[in-house]
């Protein structure tokens, strides 16, 4: 289960994850290139936060803890179901 706030995080995780790997030295050419090929239209952190404005059922910024342990609880009722 991914909540919204977890999603958000990742995407951005990833990005600096990426950017990581092409400023490491001694990382393979080829391993580089496909990290800047993945970057090339990556989403920016402005662009996340807009979809976060207008999706926040997909991804969120921050989420209140009450509206954390509903969602949680919602998602784990459909798991079941």
């Amino acid at each position: 289960m991914t909540l919204p706030d977890e999603r958000y995080r990742a995407v951005l995780q990833t990005e600096r994850f990426l950017k990581l790997i092409l400023s490491t030295p001694r990382v393979p050419k080829a391993i580089k290139d496909g990290a800047r090929h993945c970057l090339r239209h990556y989403p920016s952190e402005y662009d996340m936060s807009k979809t976060a404005q207008t999706s926040p059922d997909i991804f969120a910024e921050r989420m209140e803890d009450v509206t954390r342990l509903f969602k949680a609880y919602e998602e784990k009722k459909n798991e079941q179901a």
